[in-house]
């Protein structure tokens, strides 16, 4: 049994797999740090004769609300793109808020709920109030909703319901 059997048990059948130029260790611990049950759950360090300074975590496995993540410090030949991103299903605007926060912090807003954080990742932090509004039976209100997030970065859920409501 390996080390990262030992620590994590059975392994999830498919698992994000992260690219980080050096950054893998910090980026883990930040984003450990902003989610309930998440964990770092192994760090594996570049020795003698590695592609990184000996030491340096090499690979770092992680949880994040209980899925499992791996980082790799791979160097500068990638980097991310909005192609992918991490979908946080938010269910107040309390939380949105929090997120948007501490995930902008060094990073970049967009819009529609995207952002990038830091390290370049993409995230989406969106209120599930939205996919409920876009949802409802009434055709004009779910447009507004839809026109509503377009305009906005960050979701404002008392935006999207005045929208719905057809309120300005």
């Amino acid at each position: 049994m390996t080390r990262l059997e030992r620590t994590t048990g059975d392994m999830q059948k498919i698992t994000t797999y992260l690219w980080f130029d050096n950054q893998a260790e910090e980026a883990a611990e930040f984003y450990t740090s902003l989610f309930a049950d998440s964990r770092i759950l192994d760090v594996q360090r570049y020795g003698e004769g590695g592609r990184g300074p000996v030491g340096q975590a090499m690979m770092v496995s992680f949880e994040l609300a209980g899925q499992r993540y791996l980082a790799l410090n791979g160097g500068p030949q990638f980097t991310f793109t909005e192609a992918i991103s991490l979908y946080v299903d938010c269910t107040s605007q309390e939380e949105v808020d929090d997120l948007w926060a501490k995930l902008t912090d060094g990073g970049e807003e967009s819009q529609c709920g995207w952002l990038k954080d830091r390290y370049g990742l993409s995230w989406q932090i969106v209120p599930r109030a939205l996919q409920e509004l876009m949802s409802v039976p009434d055709p004009a209100a779910a447009q507004r909703v839809v026109q509503a997030m377009l305009g906005m970065q960050k979701i404002d859920i008392k935006g999207l319901e005045d929208a719905a409501k057809g309120v300005s």
